[in-house]
């Protein structure tokens, strides 16, 4: 890895998931919107302001994505640290995120996460028992941008519990199926067995 970047670390204006998904179309690997985005896809609108745009990758697929993003410098994400790959430069094994740098505008633009899935299989990062058929996973927008589902998306926030995870639950949660609420509670008794969002999913 080169030196630190010049960019601070709050400098983002976040592309929408519109350009995202125009600068990636015809790339045949899988991808797809994760974060809060992800659930406003589901939503059909946005339903609050986001600072950043993070979208999921197969590790394998990483130079596939670089080569299709051309235009922007690619930096490792780890422990507080955000350092710039080499023009060739693969992530160590343990680094899941990199940051995409627009570098004629100076701000980042989008977040690559790193996932250890395969085409077929979707992986939960955090308990690789926790696995789905891609393809069930995995939806597709009215305006054709895959995202991760909705459930999914909940498990991930359900970790940090921050006002905007509590306020991305509180308006998905009625929008959820049975199937979705019983997976999505599967998965927080298996991560975080004593959390509070499983008396509301135990309520409906």
């Amino acid at each position: 890895m080169n030196a630190q970047p010049t960019l601070p670390h709050d400098a983002w204006s976040a592309w929408h998931p519109r350009e995202l998904a125009r600068r990636l179309t015809g790339i045949a690997q899988p991808w797809c919107v994760v974060g809060g985005w992800a659930l406003d896809l589901w939503h059909g609108v946005e339903t609050r302001p986001h600072d950043d745009l993070e979208f999921t990758v197969l590790r394998g697929d990483f130079a596939a994505f670089r080569d299709a993003l051309s235009g922007l410098r690619f930096h490792a994400v780890g422990d507080g640290h955000v350092e710039p790959l080499a023009p060739d430069e693969a992530p160590l094994a343990e680094i899941a995120q990199v940051w995409c740098e627009d570098v004629a505008a100076g701000r980042w633009r989008v977040d690559m996460m790193l996932e250890e899935g395969t085409p077929e299989t979707w992986i939960y990062k955090r308990d690789p028992s926790i696995r789905r058929p891609r393809e069930e996973v995995v939806r597709v927008s009215a305006e054709g941008i895959p995202y991760l589902a909705p459930e999914a998306i909940l498990l991930f926030k359900a970790k940090y519990r921050r006002d905007k995870d509590e306020a991305d639950f509180e308006k998905a949660l009625p929008k959820l199926d049975a199937a979705q609420r019983r997976w999505l509670k599967a998965g927080i008794e298996a991560a975080h067995p004593d959390h509070a969002w499983l008396r509301r999913l135990n309520r409906r």
